[in-house]
């Protein structure tokens, strides 16, 4: 059985996904500047969660009270943050910022794989499979000959960022156990960054001693909150809803949007220059997304369209 078809109303999440995804690559930028890889990660979850939770409490939620449910929060909390995200800002101090990019869109691949492997109503199909290999040809083309290069980066680098999309894969797919729990996005959102905050805590305080480190400036505050705010308290309550209504495989083509999103967001906010190369790659992505969708082939065959996927596919839980 296919993954489920996405709405407009998802897609549009999955678009404003993207955005807040791409600038946390700008944000840890900025951050990684005057503070170590661990600290930055510790600071983005813990305040993310801090945020959360204030959220949570005034809209009158409560965490939940299953201990089941808060050891799958802290799996989540290892491969969908702490990890995935301590690896990427290594990595980013390791290889230029456009392979990293190319190395993340791997998600998809992964992701595909893993759902297949582990669920029953997500296998891989010839137009999936087709997608994911052309919207990672996009995402090559739109990051530049120069950066597929990058023979002289650092290997170590280079799988810290394919650790991180193998790790942001698996996350997508264990990420379905939580329906059993029926937690609204907002309660997994806050358990599992309150449970990367707990795991990072010690680690960032015995191997980095971030107090030995020079006051951050302003630029580094504001960069932090920023990527603790929108790219991981907004971002993950997106995440989670996503996950309930489009399935774990359809939640990972954000990867292949996020290049596009930091691109637009060069271009509009810095003046950066578009060349012809960002948008034949903005338009190999959208193929690969539409083949990935599947609608486009059904109208072909004559098949009729079901704009948010049929109820079966919403609902049935995967083999796990």
């Amino acid at each position: 059985m296919p993954a489920p078809t996405m709405s407009a109303k998802e897609w549009s999440l999955l678009c404003g996904l993207s955005l807040l995804w791409g600038a946390s690559f700008f944000f840890t930028g900025v951050a990684v500047q005057e503070l170590p890889p661990l600290t930055i990660v510790l600071l983005r979850v813990g305040l993310g969660a801090l945020t959360l939770y204030a959220v949570l409490r005034a809209s009158g939620g409560t965490l939940p009270g299953d201990a089941r449910a808060w050891r799958d929060l802290a799996v989540l909390g290892v491969i969908n943050s702490a990890l995935p995200f301590t690896l990427i800002v290594w990595g980013q101090t390791q290889i230029p910022s456009g392979l990293a990019s190319i190395l993340n869109a791997t998600t998809p691949l992964f992701g595909v794989l893993a759902a297949h492997l582990c669920t029953q109503d997500e296998r891989i199909t010839s137009n999936r499979l087709a997608g994911v290999v052309i919207g990672f040809a996009g995402v090559a083309l739109m990051v530049g000959a120069g950066a597929l290069r990058g023979g002289d980066a650092p290997v170590a680098g280079q799988l810290a960022i394919l650790g991180a999309a193998c790790s942001y894969a698996i996350a997508g797919v264990y990420a379905r156990r939580l329906r059993r729990y029926g937690l609204a996005p907002m309660v997994a959102a806050t358990g599992q960054i309150a449970c990367a905050t707990l795991i990072l805590l010690p680690l960032a305080l015995l191997v980095e001693r971030p107090w030995q480190y020079a006051m951050p400036g302003a630029a580094t505050w504001f960069a932090v909150a920023g990527s603790a705010v929108l790219s991981t308290a907004l971002a993950y309550v997106i995440y989670f809803r996503l996950i309930a209504t489009a399935g774990a495989t359809n939640i990972l083509l954000v990867t292949f949007l996020v290049p596009v999103s930091a691109i637009l967001l060069g271009w509009l906010v810095l003046g950066e220059r578009l060349e012809p190369r960002h948008f034949l790659g903005m338009a190999l992505i959208a193929g690969g997304l539409a083949a990935l969708d599947g609608r486009l082939l059904r109208r072909r065959r004559g098949a009729p369209l079901s704009v948010g996927g049929s109820g079966t596919d919403r609902g049935r839980p995967g083999s796990r």
